[in-house]
């Protein structure tokens, strides 16, 4: 690990000034990602401006005919609220199965969006519920916030505050984890949404995306046994934990799980 300043702000005020005044200074979230990167000294940041003693920044609220969940909050937290529970099964589902307890107690929503992980389980949900991420800057609609493999719309020196969740109609997510990582192997979230049917593809591809062609076969309503169509292997990931073309496959049986648990 290379040598670099601490700093523990107490307000977001404070955080955004000193990312301004650093000369190459970087936001610690959870640290799931970050503090790996350090100790294998992939990065090399003059300054670590850690958000984990900011309270305004970890909450989760009712707004409207939905939830506003914020940056800081943990998936822990998340996985436990009865407010999510009620309003919104498969996002306290969804952020129940991301990685152990230990994960789920130090890692936070927007620093897993802000990562953009291939494989990780919230960019499933921000896309497949058609969230609003808010920044210190602007809002950001879901289908314009994941770009490509650990890229997003954000900015330098942006910063993720909170999500807002609109409440589908119905929703529910299943995954085919990795057993040692628990990260996805493939994931999908199956929603009825007020803009349409929605179903968000994450670990199968360099970035969450949505499967279209299954969106136009469902119509305007999730059914148990409706006809899929099968998705193309290319431009999907193969790796040692997967081929493209089983990936592939397994796009259809969790699409095929996600919705039955939508349903039920």
């Amino acid at each position: 690990m290379y040598e670099f300043n601490y700093h523990r702000p107490a307000t977001l005020a404070e955080a955004m000034e000193l990312h301004k005044s650093a000369e190459d200074g970087q936001y610690l979230a959870g640290g799931q990602t970050l503090l790996p990167t350090l100790k294998h000294r992939l990065a090399q940041p003059s300054d670590v401006i850690d958000l984990g003693a900011i309270s305004e920044l970890a909450y989760i609220k009712a707004e409207g005919d939905g939830l506003v969940i914020g940056a800081a909050t943990l998936h822990a937290d998340v996985a436990a609220s009865s407010e999510v529970r009620d309003a919104i099964p498969a996002l306290a589902d969804l952020a129940g199965c991301i990685g152990d307890p230990q994960v789920r107690n130090c890692g936070t929503l927007g620093g897993a969006i802000a990562n953009n992980d291939p494989a990780s389980d919230y960019p499933a949900a921000i896309l497949g519920l058609n969230a609003t991420v808010i920044t210190d800057r602007r809002e950001i609609s879901a289908d314009d916030f994941f770009t490509d493999m650990f890229e997003t719309a954000l900015e330098a020196g942006e910063l993720v505050t909170a999500v807002r969740f609109p409440k589908p109609a119905k929703a529910g997510y299943a995954k085919f984890p990795n057993p040692a990582s628990r990260y996805a192997i493939v994931g999908v979230l199956a929603a009825e949404t007020a803009t349409g049917i929605r179903i968000a593809v994450t670990g199968a591809g360099p970035c969450v995306f949505r499967a279209g062609d299954m969106e136009a076969a469902l119509g305007t309503a999730l059914a148990i046994g409706a006809e899929l169509p099968a998705l193309s292997p290319d431009s999907l990931n193969s790796d040692m934990h997967a081929s493209a073309e089983y990936r592939a496959h397994l796009v259809g049986i969790m699409a095929a799980r996600a919705i039955a648990a939508a349903l039920a």
